[in-house]
């Protein structure tokens, strides 16, 4: 897949970055040698390879999953402009 001078321009569209009429030749190159990279990683033999998460063999930390108010519903209340005992308190939006 080769990409050309239109399909610069439109990624560059797609993306909302200013690119000038003189840096399309050189971005068409850069993004053409991206491409061409990542078909030489798709011939790499893979089979028997484990996917991975890290270089290092690692647990991932785990907490438990417990429902918790954080112990500071007091200060949180206190950032609220009006509250009702521990209720925020907030304008009537619907009729």
């Amino acid at each position: 897949m080769s990409v050309d001078a239109a399909t610069v321009r439109r990624i560059a569209h797609l993306a909302r970055i200013a690119v000038a009429e003189d840096e399309v030749e050189h971005l068409q190159g850069e993004l053409n040698a991206i491409l061409a990279f990542v078909e030489q990683l798709g011939e790499v033999d893979v089979t028997g390879v484990e996917p991975m998460t890290s270089v290092t063999p690692m647990a991932m930390k785990q907490r438990d999953d417990v429902v918790s108010d954080g112990g500071i519903r007091d200060d949180v209340l206190r950032n609220a402009p009006a509250t009702d005992g521990q209720f925020f308190l907030v304008p009537k939006v619907v009729e």
